[in-house]
């Protein structure tokens, strides 16, 4: 049914609106990407069997959605309109779970949040810590509606902001609201999303650009994903006001191929848009003509940069150019461009809806709005959060995500992706925005934020990330592709005990040149790991430098591990765990480590239960 006006569409909302029953029990199953790998799709399938064994079927209603956020305790299940949420469900679990929440009215206990730190059981969504300390604007659909029913899209004010923008506004006054937002470019460079649509609308060039960049490399780093995958319309209504606003025809959304639920949400929220006259030829009936056509990436975390990804959709080489042309005056084939990324637009529809004043009334002052994080690493609650910009560090780790794991004591985070900083402890009460960020050395990035513990040896946590960027770098420009080069061979030698009294200054002078040197963003921030490590933690360089050890116990040429025979129960965890039988004793009794064997990966000492394995 293709829509031939604004009225017609909201004909649609309003009709939808009426046949709705706030109060009919619906069960959402998380469909993102990790709770799908835990088996949630089984999970659905086994709910709408038990709903139709129960003969219930009337007055139940099921639903897989995008992803809730709260990654590690998937399957994720959640009651509505009584908000109860039920974490790690199972395909057995689920007659007695619909027995107790609709039949009996109360909740199974046994399936309920419990508190890493006080241990309770928490019932409702609303009152976990992980969701309510966030403030979930861009991820608001996320969790609530069925990704792949447009319907569904537009029963919670779906494409109103795009009816307002046809009806009420003129391009012009649609690129002041996004200026006066104060809305920043969400993936990495921050920089001013109003700006950058005026720039391109005002440039010379018979066709314009619309680009979506879905090209989400960083690892740890999953928002754009689980964006595109749970409200891929969001996505869509943003670049279509967008293309209005600067006289697009034509949009591209690049997404990696390693996404291919993304891909598939996505493809199918075109063809519904276009079926509706949402996209094509004379939208909703009015002059405006613009469509998407999806391109899939090859997973070149470099094709994250504006100009390389440009290159790729042209059936080029992912290669960056010199930032002196602007690619919103001659970016896509020459022609002006206007690029953000997956998160950004998804702000524009809220924008619109709500007003730029709402907008800016969250966040700092040269930081708007809220931010989506993927929190990964040593903390209890891993998963993907949104928080107000101007948050602290403190908050996002300790309060949302519930501290570090085992209760160890906290040591860095790293924001930015494999390119950003680490950050230490004594600045965990800065509020996270991106000057702030910047101040320290890192950057926000596109929102990847992964914590580290005691544990952690930050040298060779350097040397991972320079790892990584070696094989990522285009190799373009000789201050990037022989820099990085340079580093992992200095870093790589530092974790063996080959270290040398100049080694640190090298590095530092290497990150100077990198940075002042490099063609694009890619190398200049990717000496950013190594410069932050060595600003906060130099203790750690010069102890394997100079002391030849690992202060952290991690580097395997710099540590022997040994076991407590006083401590030791002889549990035998540790010997079950260990690839190359370098424990042995008898059940009960203390173990010993035969050195020879030892290969030193640390897998005892991770399991064992009284901490009686040594690492010196």
């Amino acid at each position: 049914m293709r829509l031939e006006s604004v009225t017609q569409l909201e004909e649609l909302r309003n009709r939808l609106l009426s046949e709705r029953d706030p109060s009919k029990n619906t069960i959402f199953v998380c469909g993102g990407t990790g709770c799908l790998s835990n088996g949630s799709a089984l999970v659905a399938e086994a709910f709408r069997d038990e709903i139709s064994a129960q003969n219930i079927d009337a007055s139940v209603e099921l639903k897989m959605t995008g992803c809730h956020g709260f990654c590690e305790r998937g399957p994720l299940v959640v009651f509505r309109p009584q908000g109860i949420f039920y974490q790690k469900v199972t395909v057995k679990s689920v007659p007695e779970i619909v027995k107790k929440t609709i039949i009996e009215k109360t909740h199974h206990e046994q399936y309920l949040y419990k508190d890493p730190n006080t241990k309770e059981s928490v019932t409702h969504e609303a009152d976990i810590p992980f969701y309510k300390h966030q403030v979930r604007w861009v991820l608001g659909h996320n969790g609530k509606i069925d990704p792949t029913n447009i319907d569904g899209y537009i029963l919670e004010n779906g494409y109103s902001a795009l009816s307002k923008v046809l009806t009420t506004m003129q391009p012009d006054e649609i690129i002041d609201q996004i200026e006066k937002s104060g809305l920043r470019g969400r993936g990495g460079g921050g920089f001013l999303t109003g700006r950058k649509w005026r720039t391109t609308k005002k440039a010379e060039g018979e066709v314009r650009y619309i680009i979506c960049n879905g090209d989400e490399g960083d690892p740890g780093a999953f928002m754009d994903r689980s964006i595109m995958e749970g409200d891929p319309h969001g996505v869509i209504e943003g670049m279509i006001i967008g293309a209005y606003a600067i006289g697009s025809s034509k949009g591209y959304i690049y997404v990696r191929m390693e996404y291919p639920l993304a891909v598939k949400n996505l493809l199918k929220a075109i063809e519904d848009a276009r079926a509706y006259g949402l996209l094509g030829k004379n939208i909703l009936g009015t002059p405006l003509s613009f469509d998407i056509e999806i391109n899939r990436g090859g997973g070149a975390f470099v094709c994250g940069e504006s100009s390389a990804l440009m290159t790729s959709i042209m059936g080029k080489a992912g290669e960056p150019r010199a930032k002196y042309i602007h690619t919103s005056e001659k970016g896509l084939w020459d022609m002006p461009t206007n690029l953000n990324n997956v998160e950004t637009w998804a702000n524009v529809p809220l924008i619109i809806s709500n007003g730029p004043d709402w907008f800016s009334s969250v966040g700092t002052q040269n930081s708007k709005g809220t931010k989506v994080f993927s929190l990964v690493g040593s903390v209890k609650n891993v998963g993907l959060v949104e928080v107000p910009m101007g948050l602290t560090l403190r908050e996002i780790i300790f309060d949302i995500g519930g501290g570090i794991i085992k209760d160890r004591k906290f040591k860095a985070v790293q924001t930015g992706g494999p390119s950003g900083g680490c950050i230490p402890e004594q600045y965990l009460d800065i509020p996270v925005d991106f000057d702030e960020l910047s101040k320290l050395g890192s950057m926000m990035g596109s929102g990847g934020m992964i914590v580290m513990d005691e544990n952690t040896c930050m040298v060779d946590v350097a040397r991972y990330f320079i790892n990584f960027l070696v094989d990522e770098s285009c190799g373009k420009c000789t201050p990037c592709r022989e820099g990085l080069r340079q580093m992992l061979t200095i870093l790589t030698r530092i974790t063996k005990g080959e270290g040398r009294a100049e080694d640190i200054k090298i590095l530092e002078d290497l990150g100077d040149g990198m940075i002042w040197g490099s063609l694009c963003a890619l190398g200049g921030s990717a000496p950013n790991p190594v410069l932050t490590t060595i600003q906060y933690f130099r203790n750690e360089y010069e102890a394997h430098i100079e002391k030849k050890q690992c202060p952290a116990g991690v580097c395997t040429e710099l540590i022997s591990l040994s076991i407590n025979p006083d401590a030791c129960i002889g549990c035998r965890r540790c010997a079950k765990v260990c690839s190359v039988s370098a424990i042995a004793g008898e059940n009960k009794k203390p173990h010993v480590i035969d050195q020879k064997l030892c290969i030193r990966c640390r897998a005892c000492y991770e399991v064992c239960p009284v901490d009686a394995v040594i690492i010196t």
